[in-house]
């Protein structure tokens, strides 16, 4: 699985002032490229809230930022960091990078290319891409897509046992090696922004593409599995205007994403002992998305969970929860955690409030062996489709390994969990 482009991620910095043209995108700034996104989706401003809004008044996600600016490295001097590389290896497979593109749904709101362009984007890169259950292509289409590229998939854990080892087939037969079970999305977290315009693409089909293509869901309600493109742009006013009409086909996807969104967003809690039948239906390695309690992250290796992502789901599901970067320190800071880690029965990967290469630091040297992208790419997908992907990817490991050297560093192997020797916390 080789990236066709193989330069260090800072030849990206050279080529822009050796070309005279500036980014791509126009911008290096997130923040400016968050706006543009919205810009983008000016006609559709649902589109936009549902990727750059969270949970209640969206102070989870200000605290994942707000506490990772908290955090600042030491630049050390005059040390060899002439040559360096981030190479990254995890579950026994080394990366070229550390940042893992995230498992964000629906991207078809935001482009018509939607998760296409992401996932050939990361795999044109080099970078591994994580396909979400929530998809508006089906398991299939992506995996594709993404070629030869390292590819994972997220799993929104189905109410039928069935069901779940029919997903789990297909993403194994499709090439997919690892496995992230999302816990903290049993229910859709209180999001005004949502709920002011009851938008939710799910309740038209769109981002259940992956259960309607699937042969044992669909054969529950009697039909054969659906390979439909969403139309784009969604158009949320126009699926009810079909309804009301009657139309019979409206009808039959309405009703097929109501039986689907039962299965994966139900609102059935699961525990830990039902872990064990994802695991004996899953050979590959087995993470956990959502741990932010030591205690949690300790139960997972106590039943058979090969990695976590320490997330808050980007202030998405719980308003008030404690910031992802703070919840990494605090496990990682577990001499069980440690121990696991080192000896590698457990990886620890980082997500929510990943916007620069500092930050990708930061969460490295607190003790992270990997970072899920999303937001970011999300905006770069918005304004520019594969190419706006491609480009934050770019910038963000060109910014990454710059920063890196000027900290006195030549790989992320001289970082990882060097917490007292590389940051400080500075309230």
């Amino acid at each position: 699985m080789q990236s066709s482009d193989t330069k260090p991620w800072s030849s990206y910095m050279l080529d822009i002032y050796t070309s005279r043209k500036g980014p791509a995108l126009g911008t290096l700034y997130m923040k400016e490229l968050e706006e543009m996104a919205r810009e983008k989706l000016k006609e559709r401003p649902g589109a936009f809230l549902y990727v750059a809004a969270s949970a209640g008044n969206g102070s989870a996600d200000a605290a994942n930022r707000a506490e990772l600016d908290k955090w600042k490295i030491i630049p050390r001097m005059l040390r060899d960091a002439t040559k360096r590389d981030v190479n990254t290896t995890l579950f026994g497979v080394n990366y070229r990078s550390p940042v893992i593109v995230a498992p964000v749904g629906v991207q078809g709101i935001v482009h018509p290319d939607a998760e296409i362009a992401s996932t050939q984007a990361a795999a044109k890169l080099g970078v591994t891409y994580c396909t979400s259950t929530a998809a508006t292509r089906t398991l299939e289409q992506i995996a594709e897509a993404n070629g030869d590229g390292h590819r994972w998939f997220q799993l929104y854990w189905p109410v039928d046992r069935d069901i779940t080892e029919s997903l789990l087939k297909r993403a194994k037969a499709s090439g997919y090696s690892a496995l992230i079970i999302t816990l903290d999305t049993m229910l859709l977290g209180f999001r005004p922004h949502d709920l002011a315009t009851a938008y939710l693409p799910f309740m038209h089909s769109v981002g259940s593409q992956i259960g309607l293509s699937d042969p044992v869901f669909m054969a529950k309600h009697g039909k054969q599995p659906m390979f439909d493109i969403p139309e784009y742009p969604y158009d949320p006013e126009k699926f009810e205007k079909l309804l009301a009409e009657g139309d019979e086909r409206t009808k039959e996807l309405v009703f097929l994403a109501a039986e689907w969104i039962k299965q994966v967003n139900s609102g059935t809690f699961r525990n830990w002992e039902q872990l064990k039948h994802v695991r004996d239906n899953w050979e590959g390695p087995l993470i956990l998305k959502g741990i932010l309690s030591v205690e949690d992250a300790e139960m997972a290796m106590e039943h058979g969970v090969d990695g976590i992502v320490v997330s808050n789901h980007g202030g998405r599901q719980v308003e008030g929860a404690v910031p992802s970067i703070w919840a990494l320190d605090q496990i990682c800071s577990s001499p069980k955690v440690k121990e696991a880690q080192a000896s590698g029965k457990l990886t620890v990967l980082f997500d929510s409030g990943i916007r620069t290469g500092s930050d990708i630091i930061k969460a490295i040297a607190l003790g992270a062996q990997g970072v899920l992208l999303a937001r970011p790419f999300m905006y770069g997908l918005t304004v520019g489709g594969q190419g706006g992907v491609e480009e934050v990817l770019r910038m963000t490991l060109a910014d990454l390994e710059i920063t890196l050297g000027l900290s006195g560093y030549k790989s992320l192997k001289e970082v990882q969990g060097q917490r007292e020797k590389v940051v400080v916390k500075i309230a």
